[in-house]
């Protein structure tokens, strides 16, 4: 095996989705404790008194107890199934927002991961944005493995958990630990596939649960310890054995099938399973399609033929794509940091990569590994590392950056926006500062931003309203400015583009400028630069799809 094979296969890139308050950003601090990565874990608390997680990096989301961003975290650990001198695994985590106003954050990450860890409330089961997370995985067959999370308090029953996962997300469940009571009665997890007992004990959120061990389901010990309850178990992992499907990789890496633990993220028990489960089961860096040739930095021609081909992760030459873009992660230095995911070769420090969009070479000096948002210098990064570069207004999501040839890697959107403010500034000293902050944050992706092609106002655009109160925060806070955002009467946008046909340019030309006359008082210009028609009501979206049969109106585009 190469140097180059060798390192991408200790890569694993994962990112953590769940339902808001299912325990995600807990269990991300205590992946963190065990990895050796930090040494005292925070606890996801909307207080000001406690110590902060580590991934809720944000001013916003130490205040509330949520996670409005997402956060990049890299640690080693070592392979559970390898010798101890071999080398350790590489592990990628981004924990993810939440909150339904952030999914289109969410989408772009699922992009950049090879696998994904889903987190279930024990009391509460599948919840509705979990499903709507499942479905984007499911886009891409993305391997899911499962944490049925909160057992220390009364939560559904197992077999219950198990038969909502399998009906709501469509996928067979694997478990390979199972719980011993839940709540007070909480004793513990057995490992169905070590044949051992994990005992809990109720330690504190900041230490690391060793547990007890326990060789059978038939050792007498068992009585010993779990007592009455020690029945439950034997009869549960009986009737496991004869209704549950056995573990199928296959199946997991097709998205078909979820392994399935149960723990405690808050008194880290459970979590050592679930991280070396994950290690043992998870996939390495996969391979990705790409367009290629002028078709990658051009838009072609409508109805032209798009080249693509698979960038496999253990090719030679370096390529990789950025999937987000973050302002002042250092407000002292109002930096903006571009999240790239390397998909070939091998990254090194200084060195020059060719940037498709702007066709032209470009220095990548400083990039650097995450710890949320403490960072250290990159010397070497490989396929399935995420690195962050330095981006000074060059970079844009969905950029492609490789060692020479022309490639944009797909499947990286934007959705239409439902909910539109127009901004109002208290001070026109602030117009610059305004502007500045409005492209920066749309830059992100945190909002959208519509220039309307008449007035003077800017128009912003988001899904739902926590997106619009934390753009409001961080104007006031990284930008100083106060602003009031009036209600306008718009509903959703539609980007605007003539469909494939024979007509010749200057005819498609008058189509689009007989378009822009009949309905400039509904048109902007988005962030990109790009047309975009702002609906009212469905009505009048409608019925100007039905004037103009020969454009398109799409609710989601590519990042170009």
């Amino acid at each position: 095996m190469t140097e180059l094979a060798a390192e991408v296969a200790r890569r694993r890139t994962f990112a953590i989705i769940s339902h808001p308050d299912a325990g995600k950003t807990t269990l991300t601090e205590k992946l963190l404790l065990y990895s050796g990565a930090i040494q005292l874990a925070g606890a996801v608390r909307a207080k000001k008194a406690g110590r902060a997680t580590t991934s809720d990096w944000m001013e916003m989301e130490r205040e509330r107890g949520i996670s409005v961003t997402t956060s990049v975290m890299s640690f080693e650990y070592p392979h559970p199934e390898l010798p101890a001198d071999a080398p350790p695994v590489q592990v990628n985590l981004l924990d993810t927002p939440g909150h339904a106003d952030f999914g289109e954050d969410t989408y772009r990450v699922l992009t950049a991961v090879d696998a994904a860890l889903m987190v279930i409330d024990g009391a509460k089961g599948v919840e509705e944005r979990t499903e709507k997370l499942i479905e984007i995985c499911r886009l891409r067959d993305t391997p899911v493995v499962t944490f049925i999370n909160k057992l220390d308090r009364e939560c559904l029953d197992p077999l219950e958990l198990m038969s909502d996962v399998e009906k709501k997300l469509g996928m067979t469940c694997a478990p390979l630990t199972w719980p011993i009571g839940m709540g007070k009665r909480f004793k513990g997890v057995y490992d169905l596939i070590h044949n051992r007992l994990h005992l809990f004990h109720a330690q504190g959120h900041d230490k690391i649960q060793q547990g007890i061990l326990v060789e059978g389901l038939h050792d007498p010990r068992l009585d010993e310890l779990l007592g009455d309850q020690v029945d439950e178990l034997r009869q549960a992992a009986e009737l496991l054995g004869e209704a549950s499907a056995p573990l199928d990789h296959a199946a997991f890496l097709a998205g078909k099938q979820t392994p399935l633990l149960f723990g405690s993220a808050m008194n880290n028990f459970g979590v050592r399973e679930l991280l070396e489960a994950y290690i043992r089961l998870a996939p390495g860096p996969l391979a990705r399609e790409a367009i290629t040739g002028p078709a990658a930095a051009t838009a072609p021609a409508p109805g032209e033929a798009v080249p693509t081909r698979t960038v496999e992760p253990t090719e030679a030459p370096f390529s990789g794509f950025v999937f987000k873009i973050q302002a002042n992660m250092d407000p002292n230095h109002r930096d903006r940091m571009a999240f790239l995911r390397v998909c070939s070769g091998v990254f090194e420090r200084g060195m020059r990569a060719f940037h498709c969009r702007l066709g032209r070479e470009v220095g990548l000096g400083n990039a650097t590994m995450f710890m949320a948002r403490d960072r250290e210098i990159v010397e070497a990064a490989y396929a399935g590392d995420i690195i962050g570069l330095p981006n000074h207004g060059t970079i844009k999501i969905g950029d492609t950056f490789t060692a020479g040839e022309v490639l944009r890697f797909t499947g990286i959107p934007s959705f239409a926006p439902e909910l539109f403010r127009r901004v109002l500034l208290k001070s026109p000293l602030k117009a610059k500062a305004l502007a500045k902050g409005l492209h920066q944050l749309a830059e992100e992706g945190a909002i959208q931003v519509f220039k309307p092609v008449v007035g003077s106002m800017f128009v912003v655009g988001a899904v739902g309203q926590l997106q619009l109160e934390v753009m409001k925060h961080r104007l006031k806070s990284e930008y100083d400015v106060d602003a009031d955002y009036e209600s306008i009467d718009y509903t959703t946008a539609r980007w605007v583009t003539p469909k494939p046909t024979t007509k010749s340019k200057l005819e498609v030309q008058k189509l689009l400028e007989s378009f822009q006359h009949k309905n400039q008082g509904n048109l902007a210009h988005d962030s990109h630069g790009d047309l975009a028609y702002l609906a009212p009501n469905k009505w009048n979206l409608a019925k100007v799809e039905e004037r103009f049969p020969e454009l398109r109106f799409s609710a989601t585009r590519e990042h170009t």
